[in-house]
């Protein structure tokens, strides 16, 4: 009976240590996330200054200094199509104090590339998409077609005639590219280029008679009658192009695709953290200033939750995984 009344004493002290230490655990986690952040955060983003990833980067980043009045500064990482940015976030202290800016490139680049340094899910803990806009099909003027119906018809009455242009292989826009070249069985060459602007350059000056393109640069071009729109590949037409429809509404509705921003930290980032980051970037992405400079680049804000933006991860991964395999593409 002693045996079994000491036994029963230390499965009770056991218990209590238990639980003290998980008190202690969310008292900790309540304190990191009260007096964080305490010091300068490093927010990465794993291309060049100037692009999308880089302008929606610096805009949060400012929004996020002046609510805290600590320090949120960007630290460009580029090369290998966002990997290396990506590879030294995913190896950084999960602490709250180095955040991920990225984009399409996190869910795709595994797919593409032969070794990636990081795994999408694992090395990561998701915060928010901030922003996404969608892929735009436009043509050359001087393609004899109004409707993407009739644009279809002429690459198929016309046999390697015709090529696309894109912002590059594993870009957003080649993968919606290549989506309605493989769903529609068309014969189509893809010219990749070394961006946005460059990619609907070409098409203006109808080296490449179609483009699959960034909205950003290619909104001006069209508006001005350079370019010619069919179609957005987004699910609801976009603010910057109202009168353009989608492709679902043009008839197309597996065809479609968007260029969108997230914000990741390390795995492991205490959840309070994360908690406070989320809603400090929502509040921002609330703000007209914000709301104004996103649709002058043509995205929209979005904002959703941890676990929306998880979701959203593991769908495109499904999604554009099967896209990158039937079109063979490779980064390497």
């Amino acid at each position: 009976m002693k045996r079994i009344l000491a036994f029963a004493f230390l499965l009770l002290a056991a218990s209590c240590i238990v639980a003290a230490a998980d008190r202690a655990a969310d008292a900790a986690a309540d304190t990191a996330a009260d007096s964080w952040p305490s010091r300068p955060v490093k927010v990465i983003v794993g291309f060049a200054p100037g692009g999308p990833t880089d302008l929606f980067a610096r805009l949060i980043a400012q929004k996020l200094s002046e609510q805290t009045g600590k320090n949120f500064f960007v630290e460009n990482v580029p090369g290998a199509g966002g990997n290396v940015g990506a590879g030294r976030a995913a190896q950084s202290a999960p602490d709250g104090y180095t955040l991920l800016v990225t984009g399409g490139n996190l869910t795709n680049s595994p797919y593409l590339y032969s070794h990636v340094p990081y795994d999408p899910l694992k090395s990561f803990d998701a915060v928010t998409v901030g922003a996404q806009t969608p892929v735009v099909l436009a043509i050359n003027p001087s393609v004899q077609a109004n409707t993407v119906e009739e644009l279809v018809a002429l690459i198929r009455s016309s046999p390697g005639k015709f090529s696309f242009a894109s912002p590059g292989t594993g870009t957003p826009p080649q993968l919606v590219g290549s989506l309605f070249q493989h769903a529609l069985n068309l014969d189509l060459v893809h010219v990749p280029f070394d961006g946005g602007g460059t990619a609907v350059e070409a098409t203006v000056a109808g080296h490449t008679p179609i483009s699959f393109g960034a909205m950003a640069p290619a909104v001006p071009l069209i508006k001005s009658g350079q370019l010619r729109a069919l179609a957005v590949t987004g699910k609801e037409r976009s603010p910057a192009l109202p009168d353009v429809p989608t492709m679902a509404e043009a008839g197309f509705p597996e065809v479609v695709g968007a260029t969108w921003t997230a914000v990741v930290v390390p795995a492991g980032t205490p959840k309070d953290i994360i908690a406070k980051l989320h809603d400090l970037i929502v509040t921002g992405l609330a703000q007209q200033d914000v709301k104004d400079k996103l649709a002058a680049m043509a995205y929209v804000p979005i904002g959703n939750s941890p676990e929306e933006c998880t979701a959203f991860f593991k769908s495109e991964m499904a999604i554009w995984s099967k896209v990158i395999q039937d079109a063979g593409l490779h980064a390497e």
